[in-house]
């Protein structure tokens, strides 16, 4: 059985052409981001919740420790820049689609909950990095926002790379 982040990360994929039309605006990127990265904090607290994998809890912990950074980071920007984040549909899907699957994975132990954990992240991260590359981040005015967006991606993108080596050695 494969589950995956893929579905909620589809949705974003998917509603990322509608947004594109007019360009998602600096409020809506900014939500989609953190609640983006707030999806991988909580994957990363239920793995290290319910792995006693080494490998796989030392990545959860990197998950869990950059998102948040960044988070930190995005939250302390619109502040600066007195922007509200603007809830949209991309990330209400994001969100029920995480949650579902988090329910998921609740069901799931040992090695079949480290190999899924895994693969989930490895589709999670190669979507949003997607999202970022060809929608967030050319939609985004805001110099600092781009900026901060493209240092997330610069991160995530390792982080796809350590969940695709994590992943091979757990099969």
């Amino acid at each position: 059985m494969k589950l995956t982040f893929a579905l909620p990360a589809a949705l974003l994929v998917m509603a990322a052409p509608a947004m594109a039309a007019a360009g998602p605006t600096d409020p809506q990127i900014a939500h989609i981001a953190y609640t983006a990265g707030s999806i991988d904090i909580a994957a990363g607290k239920q793995a290290l919740a319910r792995s006693h994998n080494k490998a796989v809890r030392g990545f959860a912990e990197e998950m869990v420790r950059d998102h948040q950074a960044v988070n930190d980071k995005a939250l302390a920007l619109v502040k600066k820049l007195h922007v509200t984040p603007e809830d949209n549909a991309t990330s209400q899907a994001l969100t029920k689609g995480a949650a579902a699957e988090r329910a998921k994975l609740a069901k799931l132990s040992g090695a079949t909950f480290d190999r899924e954990y895994v693969n989930n992240e490895v589709a999670y991260h190669k979507t949003v990095n997607g999202a970022l590359e060809n929608t967030l981040i050319p939609s985004a005015k805001n110099g600092e926002l781009k900026s901060l967006l493209e240092t997330g991606l610069t991160l995530f993108r390792e982080h796809l790379a350590h969940a695709e080596m994590i992943a091979k050695g757990l099969k």
